[in-house]
C-alpha cells in the first residue's frame, strides 16, 4: 500500500543471525504494523545505532526489546531512556543504548480521508 517501514542499523559480531521483518495493515486500514526481530530470541550482535521510519503514518505506540520471548521466556524490554520515539521514527539514544537489540515493534495510524 502506501505505507512504508524502513530499519537502518550499524552493528558488529554475530554470524548467521536469521531475523524477519513483518508489516501489516488492519482491515480498516486505520494501523499500519511494522515489526524486526530474531526468532531465535536473544541477539549476539553488538548494535552501535538502529533507526525504524515509517512513512504514510504516524507513530501511535512503539517498543524495543533487548530479548525476544522464545521457549517460554518473555521479551525484555530496552530501558526507556536507551531509545527514543517521534511521530515517524523509533531509535537508538547515543550515549544511552546498552548495544542490545533483538525486537522492535511499531504500530501506527494512518491518516484519515475526511468526507
Amino acid at each position: 500500500g502506501d505505507y512504508t517501514c524502513i530499519f537502518t542499523y550499524s552493528a558488529q559480531g554475530g554470524t548467521n543471525e536469521q531475523w524477519q521483518m513483518n508489516i501489516g495493515v488492519s482491515e480498516d486500514s486505520q494501523l499500519f504494523s511494522c515489526s524486526v526481530w530474531r526468532p531465535q530470541g536473544k541477539s549476539y550482535l553488538f548494535f552501535t545505532q538502529f533507526k525504524a521510519e515509517v512513512k504514510g503514518a504516524k507513530i501511535e505506540y512503539a517498543m524495543a526489546y533487548s530479548q525476544a520471548a522464545v521457549g517460554g521466556q518473555s521479551d525484555v524490554p530496552l530501558k526507556q531512556e536507551e531509545f527514543e520515539i517521534t511521530e515517524t521514527t523509533v531509535s537508538h539514544r547515543e550515549g544511552k543504548f546498552r548495544f542490545e537489540l533483538s525486537k522492535l515493534m511499531i504500530v501506527a495510524k494512518t491518516p484519515r480521508d475526511e468526507l
